[in-house]
């Protein structure tokens, strides 16, 4: 084994900064059952409008086991996941907790009809069916107006707040979190939309990171949002051929790429039916589900081999999901649509899909954020948080992830001299959470700024 790479200097000479006086009213969570303190914090809801209105975040900490040698702010993602709710749920701080204070908050905007208990947006999203590519540019106008009589019934009940939502608005509110905790810096676990928030806070206050952890994430620090789309779709091209490697080596011979491009092509012409549901899939939905079958690795494959043949026998049954929605989706929002680029017109669109399904060609755009973005086209507000590359300056970083997420997280930390990348050459959705071997290298960096060797794989 490789010795792990020390990163020098400490602050203030420890494993991580000296608390300060905490301004913060701490009690107990309401309902609380694992010693878990609330507090609120007020900041602004535009932060050009300083001395405007404000909202209130919840904040929910865990107090150091040990001899607190500060704090760890941690963000799970969705966006709009719950912090305080989610970290009730699991003991996965047991060990980090040892040493520092695990705190976490409630985004802005996702209140009580998502789980959290800050300032809400008085709206709730609905997962629904990503919206057809327009055929023509009166199609793409249908597209746009309907994008924008739905979100304009949420806009409409809070224009302000509706249109501060974006990860950039989320990182300002982690400096308000800092700042109000008394840390000299920030130590930051992002997992997953969370990342996105990581990545917002290291443009706008990279002198203020000490540490950042970035947990099974995608890039949102690039100069070129088509090449991005791109590696998406590679990456999914990668993940479905995972499958046709295994079934070509003997567990499923008959189900090779050709046969399933023709079924693609077939549904994209006439929806292949789901009889139990009801329902019919395009190729777009087949190509969508596959590729989240694929990812979850061979425990999964056999019968993502059994749903190919029964749709090119005329039912799609097997691709139903369990439970949830019954189409794939990619739910856009108030957050998504402020992050994420969104085509400009039909020609751009256009480009982009013949380009993205030129690289997948088993995969098309099915899962990129190519089709994310269907739902964005139109939008009353802009993109204010658009991507871009991070600042020079940045402290070394620790990126994780699982197949195609690890190589995500590296593209983003590439940027940082110095930062590495754990890597788990299996399926999964972050890292820390679920494997042991992650959770070790990304504690101790947290703590003492250890970094693992590069190229580490757990």
């Amino acid at each position: 084994m490789l010795k792990s790479i020390a990163i020098a200097l400490t602050l203030l000479g420890s494993g991580a900064q000296a608390p300060q006086a905490d301004p913060l009213d701490w009690s107990t969570c309401p309902g609380d059952k694992i010693g878990m303190e609330c507090a609120d914090l007020r900041v602004p809801v535009d932060r050009q409008q300083a001395a405007g209105r404000e909202i209130t975040l919840k904040l929910g900490r865990l107090k150091a086991t040990g001899t607190s040698e500060g704090s760890v702010l941690i963000a799970y993602g969705g966006p709009g996941g719950p912090g305080i709710a989610i970290t009730q749920s699991g003991n996965q701080w047991a060990k980090l907790r040892e040493r520092m204070d695990i705190v976490t908050w409630d985004t802005r905007g996702y209140g009580e009809q998502f789980g959290g208990l800050s300032t809400g947006l008085p709206c709730t999203w609905t997962r629904v069916p990503l919206p057809e590519f327009p055929e023509d540019d009166a199609d793409f106008g249908r597209l746009s107006d309907t994008n924008r009589g739905y979100a304009e019934a949420c806009r409409n009940k809070d224009p302000e707040f509706f249109a501060n939502m974006s990860s950039a608005d989320n990182a300002r509110d982690m400096e308000a979190i800092r700042k109000a905790l008394g840390d000299a810096k920030l130590n930051f676990y992002g997992a997953s939309y969370a990342g996105f928030y990581g990545q917002a806070y290291a443009r706008l206050f990279p002198g203020q990171v000490r540490t950042m952890v970035l947990d099974g994430t995608w890039n949102h620090s690039t100069a070129d949002w088509v090449g991005e789309l791109e590696k998406m779709a590679g990456s999914n091209e990668e993940a479905i051929g995972r499958f046709f490697d295994w079934c070509a080596s003997g567990k499923c011979r008959d189900v090779v790429p050709a046969k399933w491009r023709k079924l693609v092509a077939r549904a994209d012409r006439a929806p292949i039916p789901a009889r139990q549901a009801g329902i019919a899939y395009d190729g777009r939905d087949l190509q969508a589900f596959a590729v989240s079958s694929a990812r979850q690795g061979a425990e999964a494959w056999p019968k993502l081999a059994r749903d190919i043949r029964a749709a090119i026998g005329g039912d799609a049954s097997g691709f139903v999901p369990a439970r949830g929605a019954r189409y794939p989706d990619q739910a856009t929002g108030v957050t998504e649509c402020v992050d994420w680029p969104r085509p400009a017109g039909r020609a751009e669109l256009d480009a982009t899909i013949a380009r993205l399904r030129e690289i997948a060609p088993n995969t098309g755009t099915a899962n990129t954020l190519a089709t994310g973005t269907l739902g964005c086209v139109g939008w009353p507000v802009r993109v204010t948080n658009p991507p871009a590359p991070l600042p020079k300056g940045l402290p070394p970083m620790l990126g994780a992830g699982a197949w195609g997420e690890s190589d995500a997280v590296e593209r983003v930390l590439k940027q940082v001299p110095g930062s590495v990348t754990v890597r788990h050459e299996g399926p999964g959705h972050t890292l820390h959470a679920s494997n042991p071997c992650a959770r070790d290298h990304i504690d101790r960096y947290l703590t003492d700024r250890v970094l693992p060797a590069a190229g580490t794989k757990c």
